[in-house]
């Protein structure tokens, strides 16, 4: 075999291990949403417990971000990556096995320990084995998994609950985590950066308890309400760690996340947008399936399939962006994904209860295509600013901030639907579905002006050659 087509075989085979690791992950984040009815019954739970399986699995994501960079560098992100699938594949069976809530909760969040581990360790594995001229497309493909994963969730976890019950859900998880486990060890190729670091046990302390109160705060702020003074404590007191933790590792030699990554321009308005369309990107996936199942009436099976449409264009776009980008360039794509995404997030705040599920359907679909333009090139432009020996470092401080982002505003959603539920009731003659409709244009109206905002930014994403961060 001649050297291109060793390297094309050699490309794929790693595309192909990666794929199906990040998919299985991802696609664990959403498939329970629609089922949470369904446990509520089943462990005789309440909506505040239950909700914990979401909650819990996403502060696991958080807290474990931040470790990554250090545990890839000791042993290999391929070692790392088979360690975080096989992890995962274990917890989706334990899950099958809870006795209560309270188990299928504790089951849940360590599978979110090992998701956390698997979506940041695929990022930095594309950018440490596959060449620099292939990275876009590469990242296209790694998009694909990790965005249509989380869409496709509602459709999947709503089909195999109907037909198969909860246990489905985890199930499923099996014969994939094994499938991705041999890929990975068979395919991704071994190499290590880094030798001999050690690990900042005080960082460690300080960025667990920190990032454990703020995503705690935002995930029960709802409930607990955003001036209770559980909410506010917790807040001061993670914000207050994490100002430690930030200060000891611009001071240790070998930190445990190098937060100097922080320093290239290019990286971080990467990241702000990065987080801006995670936010915009959260909101639809969460006010999609109350909107169409207390406001239209439809079933969890319908959402899913409202949804659908728009995730396989999403997927083809972003194969598609993937060629486009070495010839294009990341700021007029992202431009205008935004720009979709804008008019997309407007043009649903007009939804209410006489709205046809087909206008539901189309906006949804248009919103995810400038999902599809926008999500690959904000975080190839980012991450390309960056050296391979510093890639896992950027990649854990961009998932690490992203999960932060995500559970503050799934928990910032929650409380202004219910804050502007109860005032819109309070207006005359108002009923309780039209008062949930209004509250969601209101909310839809709030994702619209955090990406007209964010369109400033794609100016300021310039090609430039990676810098090194030390």
């Amino acid at each position: 075999m001649d050297t291109s087509k060793k390297a094309t075989a050699s490309f794929a085979a790693i595309m192909i291990a990666v794929f199906f690791g990040n998919f299985m992950a991802s696609l664990s984040t959403t498939t329970i949403n629609v089922a949470l009815p369904v446990f509520m019954d089943d462990f005789h739970s309440s909506l505040n417990t239950v909700q914990w399986m979401m909650s819990g699995f996403m502060l696991a994501t958080g807290v474990i971000a931040p470790i990554i960079g250090f545990l890839g560098d000791k042993w290999s992100y391929k070692r790392l990556y088979a360690f975080a699938l096989a992890g995962f594949t274990l917890a989706s069976l334990l899950c099958t096995f809870a006795w209560s809530i309270e188990s299928l909760i504790a089951f849940r969040i360590l599978q979110g320990v090992f998701s956390g581990i698997i979506m940041p360790t695929t990022m930095t594995i594309i950018y440490q084995t596959i060449a620099k001229e292939k990275q876009a497309v590469a990242i296209s493909f790694w998009s694909v998994s990790a965005m249509l994963a989380p869409a496709l969730g509602p459709t999947v976890g709503g089909w195999l609950t109907d037909l198969y019950g909860w246990k489905s859900l985890f199930l499923m998880n099996l014969p994939v985590g094994i499938i991705a486990v041999i890929a990975a060890i068979r395919y991704i190729p071994n190499y290590r950066l880094s030798r001999g670091i050690t690990l900042d046990w005080l960082g460690f302390g300080a960025v667990l308890i920190g990032t454990s109160s703020l995503l705690v705060a935002f995930s029960e702020a709802h409930s607990w309400g955003w001036g209770g003074w559980r909410t506010l404590a917790l807040i001061a007191f993670g914000v207050l760690v994490l100002i430690y933790f930030i200060l000891r590792t611009l001071r240790v030699s070998n930190p445990l996340l190098n937060l100097r990554v922080l320093k290239i321009p290019r990286f971080t308005y990467g990241l702000i947008l990065n987080c801006a369309v995670t936010i915009s990107m959260y909101a639809a996936t969460f006010l999609i399936p109350v909107y169409m199942q207390n406001v239209k009436g439809v079933s969890s099976l319908t959402t899913g399939m409202v949804m659908l449409p728009g995730t396989l264009v999403m997927a083809l776009i972003s194969l598609l962006v993937g060629r486009l980008y070495n010839k294009v360039g990341p700021s007029r794509l992202i431009f205008t994904g935004l720009v979709l995404m804008g008019i997309a997030t407007w043009q649903l705040s007009r939804a209410h209860v006489t709205t046809g599920i087909a206008f539901v359907t189309v906006w949804l679909a248009i919103r995810y295509i400038g999902i599809g333009f926008s999500n690959m090139p904000i975080t190839n432009a980012a991450m390309t600013a960056i050296s391979s020996e510093n890639s896992g470092h950027a990649s854990a401080v961009m998932n690490w901030i992203r999960q932060g982002t995500a559970a503050l505003s799934v928990s910032l959603f929650s409380s202004l639907l219910s804050s502007q539920t109860i005032a819109h009731l309070a207006e005359p003659n108002m009923s309780k579905i039209d008062a949930l409709s209004f509250s969601i244009q209101d909310v839809f109206h709030l994702g619209t002006v955090i990406i007209i905002v964010s369109l400033p930014l794609t100016l300021l994403l310039r090609k430039r050659k990676a810098v090194s961060a030390s």
